[in-house]
């Protein structure tokens, strides 16, 4: 089955690009889902001051800056993975740094 990582942070403190790549931890991330062969793809997201929010609201399309939430907490970046079940998928998430500083939301794709 496949899931998104929704990898969620106060955005104000993420780590840079550099620090991310030469992070060990991110490193032992990146190696868990490669051992177990779940990784199917991912992103890291720009910052929320360069989002745009649409919505179409009785035939007009309106369009907004920024995230369409109100929280200091903002998906900085997504993990695509495919796993046996939710369990593997959280044991997945669980390695994620973000899930302890922030949070990993595993979400189930519709297939």
């Amino acid at each position: 089955m496949k899931y998104v990582l929704l990898i969620c942070d106060d955005e104000t403190v993420s780590p840079t690009m550099e620090e991310i790549a030469t992070s060990p931890a991110y490193q032992a991330y990146g190696a868990e889902v490669n051992r177990r062969g779940a990784s199917l793809g991912g992103a890291r997201l720009r910052p929320v001051a360069d989002a745009t929010t649409v919505r179409v609201r009785d035939g007009e399309t309106l369009v907004s800056d920024g995230p369409f939430a109100e929280t200091k907490d903002f998906i900085g970046g997504i993990d695509i993975i495919e796993c046996a079940d939710l369990d593997e998928a959280i044991a997945i998430a669980a390695t994620h740094p973000y899930a302890g500083r922030g949070c990993v939301e595993v979400r189930p794709v519709w297939e």
